[in-house]
């Protein structure tokens, strides 16, 4: 058992290599890294090694709660409504574990774009940059893991391989899920987010620092309801001017019909580790489907 950030799991792993504490800059309290988080998935030393850029930006999440759909929105705004982005290619996952270090850091250095990338982490696992601007989308618990299990039970052999026998992996492997969804939301809520990471303190994590200049927190529902709305304000937090002879071509080309049929362009790997390749990845975007299963759960 390994405790991490007060956290309790099997299979977790916790170096706590930097102190306590926060550091100051013009009177704002700055997040300051308190330790490591690795499994099947992360390797949070992946930051240590970053170079930051002033004008990167960082999307987070807890994991199907709308990462891909924002990588999508702030690629659109940044490339005015092209709709042959390779965004998954442009936007790496920079705190998975595979590819090694080595070979990722060298790969978004090169970039010459402004560079958008995704974390998993809570804040106290990463290197948190005063310049850099973060933007993190929130989801009913609930919906993300019904989101989750279509993500799981549709992984083929190939997921498992690259999270489990890839080297470094610390913990113990990730195994298929169980048949009954209800099973899985079980054992989710009742591990705090099992198979994956814990839920509560990543959401914790970024709502304790939401009143942070560069920090904005978006909600899944605010950009199922309004989407136009919600990405002008991402613009104007991103400082990205808004073309509007395009933005029609952005707003579709960031509808959830658009990106089911063009889901090759912003899936990891194209969707090669999803038996239904990348459809099964981009899979209904629409909240409230646990109802009827977790209403028969005894709670």
């Amino acid at each position: 058992m390994h405790v991490h950030f007060g956290w309790v799991h099997e299979g977790w792993s916790c170096s706590c290599l930097f102190a306590l504490g926060v550091e100051m800059s013009q009177e704002i309290k700055w997040p300051v890294k308190m330790g490591e988080l690795h499994n099947h998935h992360f390797d949070s030393t992946m930051w240590n090694d970053f170079k930051f850029r002033d004008d990167d930006i960082i999307i987070s999440t807890y994991a199907r709660a709308g990462t891909t759909w924002m990588q999508q929105i702030i690629a659109q705004l940044m490339f005015e409504g092209d709709p042959e982005l390779a965004v998954a290619e442009m936007s790496p996952w920079v705190d998975l574990r595979i590819p090694p270090k080595e070979v990722k850091l060298p790969m978004i250095e090169s970039q010459t774009h402004r560079r958008f990338m995704k974390t998993h982490l809570p804040v106290e696992a990463l290197c948190f940059s005063p310049q850099a601007k973060y933007i993190y989308i929130g989801r009913d618990g609930r919906d993300v893991v019904w989101s989750l299990y279509n993500h799981h039970i549709n992984a083929n052999q190939k997921w498992y391989e690259a999270l489990n026998e890839s080297p470094g992996r610390v913990g113990p492997p990730i195994e298929r899920p169980p048949e009954d969804i209800r099973q899985y939301w079980e054992d989710w809520l009742r591990k705090d987010g099992y198979p994956f990471w814990p839920f509560w303190d990543n959401v914790r994590s970024w709502w304790e620092v939401r009143e942070l200049p560069n920090v904005k927190m978006v909600h899944y529902s605010d950009l199922k309801r309004d989407m136009a709305s919600v990405i002008r304000s991402i613009a104007r937090f991103l400082e990205i001017p808004v073309n509007e002879s395009r933005w029609e071509v952005i707003l579709e080309c960031c509808s959830f019909d658009w990106m089911k049929k063009n889901a090759t362009k912003s899936v990891p790997l194209g969707g090669a580790f999803w038996d239904a390749v990348a459809q099964t990845f981009i899979h209904k975007g629409v909240n409230g489907r646990w109802e009827m299963g977790v209403n028969t759960v005894t709670t």
